[in-house]
């Protein structure tokens, strides 16, 4: 049965934690507790197979013009499947309906967002980003991770 991308709900909250908090812990993902989940619930999605959330990815509006992708997991036993492009796909389209034009991430796996469209930028064309999450990172001043862009049409 393939998996479907869906709204997250409040039921999916400990499920979110538990695939997170694994690539917190290798420092990958920047932990969030189950109250913050509980709290931005309405921001996520998750992958379902078979009744059991098997990835999960988040929109943060960073400004009037500009969502992050963020949260962006997949259980080790579900990667290769295609599952992270359907989460990608299924947040792009979220902005595309919410008319924000661009769509911005973070990451460690820059070949995968630019197979999904987006292109490598600097991060510093995004100051939204820098104040309002970086000043909280312990790797403010050493930032290893690559921002990448995708400019939508909304017309």
């Amino acid at each position: 049965m393939p998996a479907i991308c869906r709204k997250a709900t409040t039921d999916d909250v400990e499920a979110l934690y538990q695939l997170i908090e694994g690539y917190a812990e290798k420092g990958i993902m920047l932990p969030r507790s189950r109250k913050v989940l509980l709290e931005q619930i309405d921001n996520f999605v998750v992958a379902e197979s078979e009744g059991t959330v098997v990835g999960c990815g988040s929109l943060c509006r960073l400004g009037s013009d500009l969502v992050e992708i963020r949260s962006l997991g997949i259980v080790e036993t579900h990667k290769g499947q295609g599952l992270g492009t359907l989460l990608v796909d299924y947040l792009v389209e979220e902005a595309r309906a919410q008319q924000i034009p661009k769509v911005m991430a973070l990451t460690y796996e820059a070949r995968f967002f630019q197979k999904n469209g987006f292109e490598v930028v600097q991060k510093e064309i995004f100051p939204e980003k820098v104040w309002t999450d970086c000043v909280h990172c312990k790797k403010q001043h050493c930032c290893d991770e690559i921002a990448v862009l995708k400019i939508l049409s909304l017309t």
